[in-house]
């Protein structure tokens, strides 16, 4: 195979290829390095590259698939970004923030343990926009991530550099995490596939973000086998978190058909206006699920634009507050997104915040009752998706208008799977998302898969290295 076939290949794909001994650990490791060496850091998706312990990660795994096969992990050998947000020691994980990182990490959250004991090579950390509250990925620290697919265009955020890496061919698993679409986001604007799994699935170290409902930490992979693979590795309840959902949930590698499914289609959610690519794109996947047996249902969900109201009043209202004082007294050294939403959560009443949980109930009670008739939801994971490169003065507002991933943050013990649909008329890929009931992880990975076996998105590749000389002018 060519170095870009080695780049692109699936983790499945890769641990046959090791198991077979046709490539090891260490040719993919190092192609993957020479690529990033090609095209980093005009695409700007490593805040750090761990170039000498993951060699180290490489080449044991490689003895382990020469000597002692039968002892392989899970993911033996396979290059795995880490969101920077994700602890590992010796590390600085720094958020995309000059006000963090100061001290290098001394254990791993449980996600980064996890992979590290499967045999994952930890080889880079990917770029966030500062405290991962934006949903294009730009920080005073490391400056602004691009889209491989069309580098004018945002990546999407806030786990911009791990969808950014997967497009470009830099790695071929990494980690998110979703408070409001930052799994789904980017991996709809680079054309992977991105799991927020149902709340409670995967551990967080963190108290504040454990007991905040709205966050998830996922992956982000090529194909739904992959994602399926990474996320068995990763789910479990764990002491650090006390909502962790028990027992852990071993998804299929293999999906079995769609025939016979029911599936609601929302075009719009009930109040996004909604572009004619995505519309487009979207209606052709809900063709390809009905040709393989599938009845496929269009259905009107009475939420309104409140719901803005009531994802910002709950969101903001804590966290928004934590950023004020993370930055006070130091504000000049913060992303104006930032500073926006310390000012923001100021303008929050108490009784608004409690009021959310309102307009929440009223969201779920509506969302039951498709589901009552049905197995799953499909809709666009963005209304729109030409947000530019640094994004803009008003990302929150952006967010609202064109991001249909919020409402299932709110109401996050649905588990829900971004797929690629298609591309849009500037390049850049378009998404669907794949709700399923609460706690059913299952059946959004056995939706994804249907389609990918028609769109084979795994083949899908950027002119990424047409542009390497293009990226630098932008």
């Amino acid at each position: 195979m060519t170095e870009d076939d080695l780049c692109y290949l699936t983790a499945t794909e890769a641990i046959s290829h090791f198991k077979a001994r046709q490539i090891s650990p260490v040719d993919l490791l190092q192609a993957q390095q020479r690529r990033a060496a090609l095209l980093e850091p005009d695409i700007n998706a490593f805040c750090s590259q761990r170039h000498e312990a993951a060699l180290v990660a490489a080449r044991q795994a490689e003895h382990t698939y020469l000597r002692t096969p039968d002892q392989a992990g899970l993911l033996e050998g396979i290059p795995t970004a880490l969101k920077d947000e994700h602890n590992l020691v010796g590390e600085h994980i720094t958020q995309g923030s000059w006000l963090l990182g100061e001290q290098a990490d001394t254990s791993n959250a449980p996600l980064t343990q996890r992979l590290l004991d499967a045999g994952a090579v930890i080889h880079a950390r990917t770029t966030v926009p500062e405290c991962c509250v934006a949903m294009f990925t730009r920080s005073l620290r490391y400056g602004v991530t691009r889209n491989p697919w069309n580098p004018k265009y945002t990546c999407g955020g806030s786990s911009g550099g791990s969808g950014a890496a997967l497009a470009a061919g830099l790695t071929t698993l990494a980690s998110g995490s979703d408070i409001g679409g930052s799994i789904r986001v980017p991996a709809a604007y680079c054309g992977v596939v991105g799991l927020k799994p149902s709340y409670g699935r995967v551990p967080e170290s963190s108290m504040f973000f454990a007991m905040n409902h709205h966050n998830h930490n996922g992956v982000l992979a090529r194909s739904v086998a992959d994602c399926a693979l990474m996320f068995n590795v990763i789910n479990g309840p764990h002491r650090a978190d006390p909502s962790g959902v028990k027992p852990r949930l071993e998804l299929p590698l293999q999906q079995q058909p769609v025939r016979g499914l029911r599936i609601a289609l929302s075009m719009d959610l009930g109040f996004f206006t909604v572009s004619p690519d995505v519309r487009k794109n979207t209606l052709r996947a809900a063709e390809i699920l009905r040709q393989q047996g599938a009845q496929v249902h269009e259905v009107d969900l009475p939420w309104t634009a409140d719901v803005r109201k009531a994802f910002t009043d709950a969101l903001v209202f804590p966290l928004g507050r934590l950023l004020e004082q993370l930055i006070e007294g130091r504000e000049e050294r913060a992303n104006d997104y930032v500073r926006a939403m310390a000012v923001m959560s100021r303008s929050i009443t108490l009784d608004e915040y409690l009021a959310s949980f309102d307009q929440l109930a009223r969201m779920h009670q509506t969302l039951q009752d498709v589901f009552e008739h049905h197995d799953a939801l499909i809709c666009p994971t963005l209304a729109d998706n030409r947000w530019l490169a640094e994004g803009s003065d008003t990302p929150h507002e952006d967010l609202m208008n064109a991001g249909m991933t919020y409402p299932f943050n709110m109401l996050s013990r649905h588990p829900v799977l971004n797929v690629p649909s298609g591309l849009a008329g500037h390049g850049v890929p378009t998404g669907l998302q794949i709700v399923g009931p609460t706690y059913e992880d299952a059946v959004v990975m056995r939706i994804g898969a249907a389609l990918e076996r028609d769109l084979n998105w795994p083949r899908w590749r950027p002119p990424v290295q047409d542009q390497a000389g293009a990226l630098a002018a932008v």
